[in-house]
């Protein structure tokens, strides 16, 4: 397939126009689809799903995980200028996991919850970069569990929602400074999180706005989503993602959006949701636009629904300069990936 930039596309719709001037009408009989993903560096780690991921000045993180027999505990960085991977200072053995999550906060990367194959886990873990050194925290504020989902903004972390044999839909902050979980239940200038329980949800933040969506709860795929604006320490219900509503235009295709095990990421202000699977495994992504409150990513005019040029997955992990995009690792049934993929979100593939 070639890539086209748009301006080009449009210049040679135009050539073919001016060429075909004695026909009554031009139509463009080719199809496009938004968005070239590019192959990166595969992982150098061993293939794996469940792992948690975090950025530090620019560069990605990746760590623990399942690689189809073990918990791991390793970490990996990746070098967005120079496309390479290096091992840095793993976790103790004992701290190994998959399920649990990441944030980075300050120049620091920070580990909780999940599952070790036995229990599931509460315990925090700090990397410092610097000293390429991993630091033991407190514990995790809410009860020990897996599939949660987190996010940071400012100064602070937040982790919330997930499963300890119940659905979960409770939600904390984490002060690194003093290191010291809050819950926010309406204390603390921070209203409880009003939406429905979840597992395997998505987050991402955008211009200081926490945005969480999907996830599955009690065999159905969610489709409530909210977001937080920490300066009020309020939570705001968004439109739905799917057709609940048949007064509005906006969510006639929405459809295809609900999902648990997917992964996320922010570009130029956009938060773009990918992978997953909804009974099925995906190989889509939904764009989000805050100013407007719209998702796009399916059928559309002369563009075919946007997908991902890797193999469907779930359980991947994603992080994202603000600029740029990646999706590394994840699973399908009993495999279990260690490709990478970046995608450039203004470029399209002729059909």
């Amino acid at each position: 397939m070639n890539v086209l930039h748009l301006n080009k596309m449009k210049k040679l719709l135009l050539i073919g126009c001016l060429i075909a001037f004695t026909l009554s009408s031009c139509t463009d009989s080719s199809s496009y689809t938004l968005g070239v993903w590019k192959n990166r560096s595969d992982f150098d780690g061993v293939a794996r799903s469940e792992a948690a991921s975090f950025m530090i000045d620019g560069n990605g993180y990746i760590c623990c995980g399942y690689d189809g027999k073990y918990r791991l505990y390793d970490l990996w960085e990746y070098n967005v200028s120079t496309n390479s991977w290096t091992q840095r200072a793993s976790l103790p053995e004992t701290a190994k996991r998959n399920a649990g999550v990441g944030f980075s906060v300050n120049g620091k990367g920070y580990i909780t919850t999940g599952y070790d194959g036995n229990v599931n886990l509460k315990d925090t873990w700090e990397y410092d970069p610097v000293n390429d050194r991993w630091t033991q925290k407190a514990d995790f504020g809410g009860t020990a569990r897996y599939d949660a989902l987190s996010f940071a903004i400012g100064d602070y972390g937040y982790v919330g929602t997930g499963y300890d044999g119940n659905y979960l839909k409770d939600f904390y902050r984490y002060d690194p400074v003093n290191d010291k979980w809050v819950i926010m239940d309406g204390t603390a200038g921070m209203n409880g999180f009003s939406g429905k329980k979840r597992r395997s949800g998505s987050a991402f933040v955008i211009d200081n706005i926490a945005y969480i969506c999907c996830g599955q709860s009690n065999g159905t795929y969610v489709d409530d989503f909210w977001k937080f604006d920490p300066s009020t320490g309020t939570w705001t219900q968004l439109r739905d993602i799917a057709n609940n509503n048949t007064d509005e235009d906006y969510d006639d295709d929405y459809a295809g959006i609900a999902r648990a095990q997917a992964v996320t990421f922010v570009i130029d202000g956009k938060g773009y949701l990918v992978t997953g699977e909804n009974g099925t495994l995906k190989s889509d992504y939904w764009v989000y636009n805050p100013a407007t409150d719209l998702w796009s990513g399916d059928s559309d005019d002369d563009y075919t629904a946007l997908t991902v040029k890797a193999s469907a997955r779930k359980k991947a992990v994603a992080f994202s300069t603000g600029t740029r995009g990646f999706i590394v690792t994840g699973a399908s049934s009993s495999l279990y990936f260690d490709d990478m993929w970046e995608l450039s979100p203004y470029e399209y593939y002729e059909e």
